[in-house]
């Protein structure tokens, strides 16, 4: 008798992604117009972190869902010749103002991106009470302070200028995007004006190109930030409008969050890749230290000249799995892995002609984040309160100006005699972002994958203690030792559900640069400099 397949696959096809190889400098994104922005800031004589600040802003314009001018983030950068990186810490503080009182409790358990209890109403994953202090634009101007050449900042945001005046591409994943977060986004009036013409997501066109849909008042707010500069998004005439929109809607992020608010510059904490190399990272409360832990777990691991084995990717299931226990035991209450969930963060990774490296994953959080669209500015705010544990006395909970764990990832690596190869990366995907992250690592430094093979390689994902997906592609030896192992699904690498992480790299050495980014990202490149 005939059965439907189990489990049933969204996509019947075999995907690549072409990587970029160059003297000249090398951007890769998740959204190619992105890429391309950054590139042409290597063309004009920007170096990498020019081309990661016009990136990231160039994003606010064209992929909206993941990142913006209302995000937060975190940045590695390793200088050409230098033997360690540093970071530029814009990372989530809620607002000064955050009280507990505000997010009560229903009794039930929310199972979102975080299983944390239910908050009434969805006020921290939802909302004007789900804002943490946007601290994106701190973080793109201390990039460009630091580390950045003598462009001037307007050049920097012309192509994202340009993006936003043209307006988002309104294509079949646009449609997918916007669709997926439909169910909130008209309950606030000016995300549903712009991304719900009608109160319907954005259908293109049966034949033929899509058109574009210009995002409120957004190019506006680029062009003011390219005359003011940037600090006007904090202490000058958008942050009165941003601070006026939040008040107005009932949020508490106000004109004194925005005026304290900065990004740090710190010494990035590096972590030990067998006796071999170095992982710069952002330390602190991002997946660093979980990572830590991992490489610590996998010293003895098997490692085949052919290639990760079974008994490889067991021992990484394990590892992943005791990794997350211990980083989740002091937050009161445990993730459930493999749970649906559609994540907002994206990565981007630069290097230039002179082999300045910079890697940046900076987020909304969920998918377009708080869905609350602030009118006066365009700025589509996050939801960075989701964070916390909203039981009062928890760890990692909320309280005025407190720092929550995150799952960002970015990444410079550094052989230990200071030779070659160097590497950045990271990754996109919330708690799926250490896994891939580590695996892309580990392809290369372990098993001497080149960049297309580290770019393809089918993986697993343990975003919790209790289970490992696998991907469907994996040998049949492979997945049967990974269900010895522990509990094991097979789950798909698509494009939706979001099975894996969606990491991107860039690898230097003394011949040039390549790079490549996620197969099943539908929009993601990686684009080299042509001079």
């Amino acid at each position: 008798m005939y059965k439907p397949a189990t489990p049933y696959r969204t996509q019947n096809w075999t995907l690549t992604k072409p990587s970029a190889s160059g003297r000249n400098g090398i951007v890769v994104s998740q959204s190619r117009d992105a890429a391309e922005a950054g590139a042409a800031i290597l063309e004009q004589g920007g170096n990498a972190a020019d081309a990661a600040v016009a990136t990231c802003f160039a994003l606010a314009a064209v992929e909206p869902w993941n990142s913006g001018l209302g995000g937060i983030g975190f940045a590695v950068v390793l200088k050409a010749g230098e033997s360690r990186a540093q970071v530029v810490d814009f990372g989530p503080v809620a607002p000064r103002r955050a009280d507990p009182a505000d997010y009560p409790l229903t009794g039930e358990m929310k199972k979102d991106l975080f299983t944390w209890p239910e908050v009434a109403g969805d006020r921290n994953i939802h909302g004007p009470l789900s804002f943490v202090t946007p601290s994106s634009v701190a973080g793109y101007a201390r990039l460009k302070e630091a580390f950045g050449s003598k462009l001037p900042l307007a050049d920097l945001l012309a192509p994202a200028i340009a993006l936003a005046k043209r307006g988002l591409p309104a294509d079949w994943y646009t449609t997918l995007k916007i669709a997926s977060s439909a169910s909130v986004l008209r309950l606030y009036a000016e995300s549903a004006r712009i991304y719900l013409p009608g109160g319907l997501p954005p259908v293109p066109p049966y034949q033929g190109s899509p058109g574009f849909m210009v995002l409120g008042e957004l190019p506006a707010t680029l062009e003011r930030l390219a005359q003011a500069g940037l600090d006007d998004f904090y202490r000058g005439d958008i942050a009165r409008r941003i601070a006026a929109d939040i008040a107005a809607a009932g949020g508490v992020v106000d004109a004194e969050d925005l005026a304290n608010c900065r990004a740090e510059l710190r010494e990035a904490p590096t972590i030990a890749w067998r006796d071999s190399h170095l992982i710069h990272t952002a330390g602190g409360l991002t997946a660093a230290p979980t990572l830590a832990r991992v490489v610590a777990g996998m010293a003895d691991a098997p490692v085949d000249a052919a290639g990760p084995s079974a008994a490889w990717f067991a021992e990484l299931s394990r590892v992943m799995r005791q990794a997350y226990r211990e980083r989740l035991a002091g937050l009161g209450a445990a993730a459930a892995a493999n749970e649906p969930g559609d994540t907002c963060t994206t990565h981007l990774t630069v290097v230039d002609r002179e082999g300045n490296l910079v890697a940046v994953t900076t987020t909304l959080l969920s998918s377009m984040g708080s869905r609350v669209v602030l009118p006066s500015t365009g700025v589509l705010m996050n939801n960075g309160m989701m964070w916390f544990d909203p039981r009062p006395g928890s760890a990692n909970a909320i309280a005025p100006g407190a720092r929550p764990l995150c799952n960002m990832l970015p990444v410079v690596v550094t052989p230990k005699d200071g030779g070659w190869p160097r590497l950045a990366a990271g990754s996109s995907g919330g708690r799926r972002i250490l896994a891939s992250v580590y695996q892309t690592l580990a392809w290369q430094l372990d098993f001497a994958m080149d960049t297309e093979r580290t770019a393809h390689q089918p993986r697993i994902d343990v975003s919790g203690p209790d289970s490992t997906s696998a991907d469907q592609r994996l040998p049949a030896a492979t997945i049967a030792a990974l269900e010895a192992a522990g509990p094991t699904l097979l789950a798909e690498h698509a494009v939706l559900p979001i099975n894996y992480a969606c990491p991107n790299f860039i690898r230097v050495d003394r011949d040039g640069a390549e790079g490549s980014s996620d197969a099943a990202s539908p929009w993601s490149a990686a684009v080299a400099a042509k001079r």
